[in-house]
């Protein structure tokens, strides 16, 4: 893993980088940034376009959704019609309800390209298979799934802020904000004009053929069509998620230095195995943690349990296999289950601390916020490990323990921060 200075100014301190980090997609893009200080045009468009594709799915139904539940024949009496569309429109929302925070903590593990094509992906996918529904359960199945596999909602935003320079920031969220209206405008056009083509086209489609047995495939076909193209282009989006973290260069690094000698095969197996307890844990565990001993005390109670488990990694040089792998996996778990209890009740705490009408401007400024200290900390994180390898038989906290320990230092301060003065919950939010 090499690394060299890049010629143009840092984009965030306005002084040169220490380091680029060969290999890294986050250096990559820092570079670019650093030697193009335009605003990026290109990518700009490419995010634009791959946000809208993944709304028109959400907006396209509603023109023709009381004819499809007609045509369904769940409703036994017209009035119940709307009873059931209803399901049909809030199947998506509940559905990304559950998952929007997870995909968000994964897009920050494997990077934000790979939860945009999977979100491209079963947009396309799921949104057909809506237009075939011949049953309500089906067609309710197909939205539920479309809205849950749907990680574009935070990882889009973050995304927009990453591929500019600060001053072009508001330009790139704006244009997140802009595709959602265009998909809304959009999509009920598509929706509205194909929906039914053997009553409104009986010259080019007959009602014998595919789109006379499901009269609403046209229109999820012809958005499927436009998802299928971004996907391909996907191929020539840039990921910009740094991967020189602590734990990948800790881990990767030989035992000599206190690191556990592992492959990147190894990593990858913990960040699965990591992903998938997350998912878990967020959708059946947390929710009733946070119910029972409510937001603030599941943030500190996280905060502690994450202090504890920084202390225990630099032991873990002197495990052997199979134990290692074990450790390490239960570790990862636990520390990032951790985080995502942190950072889901730090969403939940400052969308109740603001009224209704601030809360986008809440959400877009905690994003933004975010963002910087992501391109703050891995070159952070790539200087300290550096430093800590040069010192690893120091007499006083040598490198693997000066690492951790200063992360520690940092989740204090973490912890710090859920107490009064810095954390002054409202009466009538302090009960949830």
């Amino acid at each position: 893993m090499a690394g060299g200075e890049g010629e143009a100014a840092w984009p965030l301190l306005d002084e040169k980088p220490d380091v680029y980090f060969d290999g890294c997609p986050g250096c990559a893009m820092e570079r670019r940034k650093a030697e193009n200080p335009g605003i990026p045009y290109g990518l700009f468009f490419h995010t634009w376009i791959i946000n809208l594709v993944t709304c028109l799915p959400v907006s396209s139904l509603f023109p023709f959704l009381y004819f499809m539940i007609r045509d369904l024949g769940i409703a036994k009496k017209v009035e119940d019609i709307g009873f059931y569309a209803g399901f049909v429109g809030a199947s998506y929302m509940l559905g990304r309800a559950l998952t929007s925070i997870f995909w968000g903590i994964l897009a920050d593990r494997i990077g934000r390209k790979p939860i945009i094509v999977i979100t491209t992906l079963s947009s396309l996918v799921f949104n057909t298979l809506f237009g075939l529904s011949v049953h309500y359960w089906m067609a309710i199945s197909t939205r539920f799934l479309l809205g849950f596999l749907n990680g574009s909602l935070g990882t889009i935003r973050a995304y927009a802020v990453e591929v500019c320079r600060p001053e072009h920031h508001a330009i790139g969220l704006s244009l997140v904000n802009t595709s959602w209206a265009i998909a809304l405008i959009i999509g009920p056009a598509i929706g509205g004009y194909f929906a039914q083509p053997t009553e409104k086209f009986p010259n080019l489609f007959s009602t014998d053929s595919l789109f006379g047995r499901f009269p609403y495939f046209l229109p999820c076909l012809f958005i499927s069509i436009i998802c299928f193209v971004v996907l391909i282009s996907c191929i020539w989006l840039p990921e910009t998620l740094h991967t020189h973290k602590i734990f990948s260069l800790w881990a990767e690094s030989d035992k000599k230095y206190g690191g556990l000698s592992f492959s990147s095969e190894d990593v990858g197996n913990v960040i699965v195995v990591t992903g998938a307890s997350i998912l878990l844990y967020q959708t059946f565990i947390y929710p009733h943690i946070a119910q029972v001993i409510g937001l603030i005390n599941s943030s500190r109670v996280a905060t502690i349990l994450s202090m504890v488990l920084l202390f225990t990694y630099p032991p873990m040089a002197y495990l052997s296999r199979p134990w290692l792998s074990i450790v390490v996996n239960v570790a990862s778990v636990l520390k990032s289950c951790s985080v995502a209890t942190v950072v889901t009740c730090s969403f939940i705490l400052q969308n109740n601390s603001v009224p209704q009408d601030q809360r986008a401007t809440a959400n877009g400024i905690a994003t933004t916020l975010m963002s910087l200290f992501k391109a703050f900390a891995p070159a952070g994180a790539g200087i300290v490990f550096s430093w800590a390898q040069k010192h690893q038989h120091a007499s006083i906290f040598p490198g693997d323990q000066m690492v951790f320990f200063l992360l520690d230092v940092v989740v204090l301060f973490e912890l710090i921060w859920t107490f009064k003065p810095f954390l002054d919950i409202p009466k009538q939010t302090s009960s949830s």
